[in-house]
């Protein structure tokens, strides 16, 4: 663990997108940061998301205008910064009169139209729906149509990490932060990984914890949280592609809920979210009967096709911090975000913990948090990432424009391939392929487009240790490997991190 700083400016503690989004704009602000995160980069909360970049329609019934009007304005600005994982995405809610009368739903889309900028995404409109064409139901004669957006949310995670590195910050991953005490007007940090024990001093300390926000403000500090901290327990199926075309629905519930099928991965679609409180251990949440037989029912009611527990590939679920508001309706508890600053009265060392938060608003929850942080660092400099491409979407022109470019360039590329890796790595994959010209130069191949030398990248490039981390969270892959087929990926990493650990010792 090579430090590059006696005393940090900042020390992150978090590897999720509220902690790589901090990191990033602090470090393009001109202070040096680390950022360590005890597993791997959108590990937990930040890669079991609904992958969406949207404004939140059913957030306008709970009256969360400001979040909402942020989120649509962050939408348009995410879009542009990183166009290869995020892409426009028409929504349909199938209108059930019973649940909300349409009155209500053209004005919630009123607002969603113009309470935020929107400058490339369509409005909404009516839609009526033919009983041979539609994928839903008979009785499901009209519905309601309006634009948001999917992301890959981890690699979105991943992305502003690397752009962190690039701007100085030092990012550690499987580094956990076991204590921190203030001492001489400095945080002194104790951060444990595979070498060992090491003392880092930092100026700020920010404790981006996700789920572990509270837990690390208690046993990690031996303070008293702030505020308390409620989990939310959200699970997704995936499920063999239940229609055909691009776009999404979202379904209305007899319960108020809303649940979304998403197209995801072009053979499947992912149905979720659900709304419970979670009292277990962050780190094993794993979705319950009730949440599959939930959100079997709802697809059934909606979907000519009918689901049964056999028909589904697989589930994931994630618990979401949120900032306790006393709510008694999990699904109606804030997912605004609220920054805690305390510096106990000195001036020095302050602590910064962040509560809550969503995907969609990262940017902006970094950009509040530099402001609060702004009297500590005065010679910091203004709000920069805005305007700033992510990582891969320097010079894209477009998608199919460097698709058909890496086609040119590996003429014996398949078509699939090329497009997983244009919409992955951007411009980036330029990087990756270095001066290969044919699949052959690759190296060994695992199997389902992934070979030797894209895995070298995401170990060298984008922190990757193992086959999960690559298949799960930087490719998506999990889905199509077999087991021999991601024990042989694993056994390479383990080659290759016995190789690069020999060379450091060398």
């Amino acid at each position: 663990m090579n430090l590059q700083h006696p005393i940090y400016d900042m020390l992150v503690i978090g590897g999720g997108i509220n902690g790589v989004g901090i990191a990033c704009d602090a470090a393009g602000r001109g202070l040096s940061v680390l950022l360590c995160e005890k597993d791997d980069l959108a590990s937990h909360t930040s890669s079991a998301s609904s992958k969406l970049i949207h404004g939140g329609l059913r957030y306008l019934e709970h009256k969360e205008f400001r979040l909402v009007r942020e989120a649509l304005a962050e939408r348009e600005v995410l879009l542009k910064k990183a166009p290869h994982i995020i892409r426009p995405m028409r929504f349909i809610m199938p209108h059930e009169p019973h649940l909300r009368p349409a009155w209500l739903i053209r004005l919630g889309l009123f607002f969603y139209d113009h309470l935020g900028k929107r400058e490339q995404l369509a409005s909404s409109n009516l839609v009526e729906f033919s009983d041979v064409d539609s994928p839903l139901n008979s009785g499901i004669t009209k519905g309601f149509e309006y634009s948001d957006c999917a992301v890959d949310d981890a690699r979105l995670v991943v992305l502003n990490a690397m752009q962190a590195r690039e701007l100085g910050a030092d990012i550690y991953t499987r580094t956990r932060c076991v204590a921190a005490y203030q001492e001489n007007g400095h945080w002194q940090v104790q951060l444990e990984n595979e070498h060992g024990i090491h003392l880092v001093q930092a100026k700020v300390l920010v404790n981006a914890a996700g789920p572990w926000v509270a837990e690390f403000i208690q046993q990690g500090l031996q303070q008293k949280s702030p505020y308390g901290i409620r989990l939310i327990q959200g699970s997704h199926i995936i499920v063999p592609k239940l229609y055909a075309g691009d776009k999404a629905f979202i379904m209305q519930n007899d319960d108020q809920r809303i649940i979304f099928a998403i197209p995801y991965l072009q053979e499947y679609t992912l149905i979720g979210t659900t709304d419970r409180e979670y009292q277990g251990d962050p780190e094993h949440v794993e979705i319950t009967q009730e949440e599959i037989d939930y959100l079997l029912e709802v697809s059934n009611h909606h979907f000519k096709i009918q689901l049964t527990q056999g028909d589904i590939v697989a589930t994931y679920s994630g618990v979401r911090p949120l900032c306790d508001d006393e709510s008694d309706n999990p699904s109606a508890v804030t997912r605004d975000y609220t920054l805690a600053l305390s510096d106990e009265g000195t001036g020095h060392a302050p602590l910064l913990s962040v509560f809550g938060g969503k995907l969609t608003t990262y940017r902006k929850l970094a950009e509040s948090a530099m402001t609060t942080l702004k009297a500590y660092f005065p010679q910091m400099t203004q709000a920069w990432t805005a305007e700033a491409m992510l990582p891969g979407a320097e010079n894209l022109h477009s998608i199919e424009h460097l698709i058909e470019k890496i086609q040119q360039q590996m003429d014996d590329i398949d078509a699939e391939i090329a497009s997983r890796w244009a919409h992955a790595y951007g411009t980036r994959v330029w990087r990756l392929l270095d001066a290969a010209t044919s699949v052959q130069e690759l190296g060994q191949y695992f199997g389902h487009g992934v070979y030797a030398q894209e895995v070298d990248y995401l170990v060298a490039h984008e922190w990757a240790r193992s086959s999960e981390d690559i298949l799960k969270r930087r490719s998506k892959l999990y889905l199509q490997f077999s087991d021999l087929e991601i024990q042989a990926l694993g056994e390479y990493l383990v080659e290759l991190h016995a190789r690069q650990q020999s060379q450091e010792v060398a």
